[in-house]
């Protein structure tokens, strides 16, 4: 009961904010804000509160959440094992069974390589720039002008 009066009060007061901050011109805050006023009022209508207030003053359900810790600590304690054992029973199974059969012969040779393993071909080196004061900064132009067919 109190709790849906407080939520209640909440509401109340959240709305006549919104109301002072539409008077001021700022509607889309004033929208915001009458948003998040009316999650309390919607929260008691719709009987989460009493769910709440029910769940937070029960030894049981307190018990059960206890429970649940366990499990999920039990689960990331089991995951962290199979990670560090790599994997499940099955998967370390096949792996061992893997590491005794053999992938390559032990007489197999390296790949030999084909024509297509040349080394590429160097780019060519850069013309030298002309040795003139004023026309090094034309020639860089004229080469990019040239470069794009200009």
């Amino acid at each position: 009961m109190i709790a849906e009066t407080v939520c209640s009060a909440v509401s109340a007061a959240g709305l006549g904010i919104a109301a002072v901050t539409a008077y001021r011109r700022r509607f889309l805050t004033a929208a915001r804000i009458a948003a998040y006023s009316l999650v309390p009022i919607g929260l008691v209508m719709t009987g989460v509160v009493e769910w709440l207030a029910d769940t937070a003053f029960s030894p049981v359900a307190w018990a059960g959440f206890g429970v649940l810790g366990v499990a999920w600590v039990l689960f990331m304690t089991i995951r962290a094992v199979e990670r560090r054992r790599g994997g499940t029973r099955k998967e370390r199974k096949e792996a061992r069974a893997a590491a005794r059969r053999e992938a390559v012969a032990p007489g197999a040779s390296a790949p030999s390589l084909g024509p297509g393993a040349r080394p590429a071909a160097e780019p060519a080196p850069r013309p030298a720039k002309a040795s003139r004061g004023g026309d090094d900064d034309f020639s860089d132009i004229e080469a990019i002008l040239k470069k794009h067919g200009i």
